[in-house]
């Protein structure tokens, strides 16, 4: 049935504190398990069709890098992407890249811009500076697990009611400090405010996005994929886990 498509959005404007390490963690998760995969950098100007995506990354940036990429994505890329999730196929959005997917995203400045709708979603300005390290506890899928990543964020994103958190903060601020909420799910897109980068601290993440994103190219509803030997990825998630527990989300001095 041939390779995964991954494409990545902007990888030279929205790409900060270390997120194209997610690309890379799927790229070699697929490929430790002898799965094809084919990367496709997009940014401005390019065109992209629902019918060539299996998985999507969508990183973050700066208030900047955004508001340049907003109107090339919402004229040439979130039409399509929104078709692409609806069609199954697998996404993960970070921060900035979360923002774009909402309804709305009101930049510190007083601008408001629209989102592509794919999260149900809206996001302002907030107060204060959210910057940490962050310990979330999530039911996704069934199975109580926790992720760990790094948030800086001065932007609040609430979720529209019945719109599915990708679980609950026990230590960081999340979606807006506020509700406890960290991120949200849609179909198999993610969207979640954790740095860091998220996947290579959360190797199980990245299978349930490569899963559906393989399914998505062999048209099968479900698929399973050939177990890795995560024992070191295990045990240093819940070494971090522990830390973050600690120090209540600080970041110190020479911290991962």
């Amino acid at each position: 049935m041939g390779a995964i498509r991954l494409v990545h959005l902007y990888p030279d404007l929205m790409s900060v504190y270390g997120d194209r390490g997610n690309v890379l963690t799927l790229m070699r998760r697929a490929e430790w398990r002898g799965i094809p995969i084919e990367l496709r950098e997009v940014s401005l100007g390019d065109e992209l069709s629902a019918a060539d995506v299996d998985l999507i990354f969508f990183g973050g940036g700066q208030d900047r890098e955004q508001t340049v990429v907003s109107g090339d994505f919402l004229q040439q890329k979130g039409g399509a992407i929104r078709e692409a999730v609806e069609g199954g196929a697998a996404l993960l959005s970070v921060c900035g890249g979360y923002q774009l997917l909402g309804t709305s995203y009101t930049t510190v400045d007083g601008r408001e811009l629209p989102g592509a709708g794919l999260f149900e979603v809206r996001s302002v300005p907030g107060p204060r500076r959210h910057i940490g390290n962050v310990l979330v506890e999530t039911d996704l899928d069934g199975q109580t697990r926790t992720l760990v990543g790094f948030e800086n964020h001065s932007g609040r994103t609430y979720l529209a009611p019945g719109l599915q958190p990708l679980g609950r903060t026990i230590v960081g601020a999340g979606n807006n400090g506020e509700d406890g909420t960290e991120g949200c799910v849609y179909l198999g897109a993610i969207g979640s405010y954790l740095h860091g980068s998220l996947l290579p601290k959360n190797p199980w993440l990245a299978d349930r996005l490569l899963r559906d994103a393989l399914a998505h190219r062999r048209g099968e509803a479900r698929v399973s994929l050939e177990p890795l030997d995560d024992r070191l990825e295990d045990e240093a998630h819940r070494s971090v886990a522990a830390r973050i527990r600690a120090a209540g989300g600080r970041v110190k001095s020479g911290a991962w």
